[in-house]
């Protein structure tokens, strides 16, 4: 198994939809207090390494996601390459991501930090 050291991602804090008419290569916010539906998708943004050189390791990301039979999509959001997969999906596509050598940042709280 192929290995990405020293990349780095975290999952965004939003939950989007394909927009209408662009599945599979643009996305929305869905708003905070609009309703989850199982049609949602999480992002993950990779920190490290940034720029440039992220979309071929998002694309690498995501072919080791198909290896699995998870189905992903390298779209850009905020101006950077997001790796975005079914809600339903996350878990199995972080563990994946771990198994590949893929870090996950994690949000700490500041009262309770570990």
């Amino acid at each position: 198994m192929n290995t990405l050291q020293l990349s780095i991602v975290h999952r965004l804090p939003q939950s989007y939809r394909w927009l209408a008419g662009f599945a599979g290569s643009r996305v929305e916010p869905i708003p905070q207090n609009g309703a989850q539906s199982e049609n949602s998708l999480v992002a993950l943004k990779l920190l490290s390494p940034d720029g440039e050189s992220a979309w071929p390791v998002m694309h690498k990301l995501s072919q080791a996601l198909s290896d699995i039979e998870v189905d992903s999509s390298v779209v850009e959001c905020e101006g950077e390459p997001c790796l975005f997969v079914n809600r339903q999906d996350e878990f199995a596509a972080t563990c994946r991501l771990k198994n590949f050598g893929v870090a996950i940042a994690e949000p700490f709280s500041g009262n309770n930090p570990f």
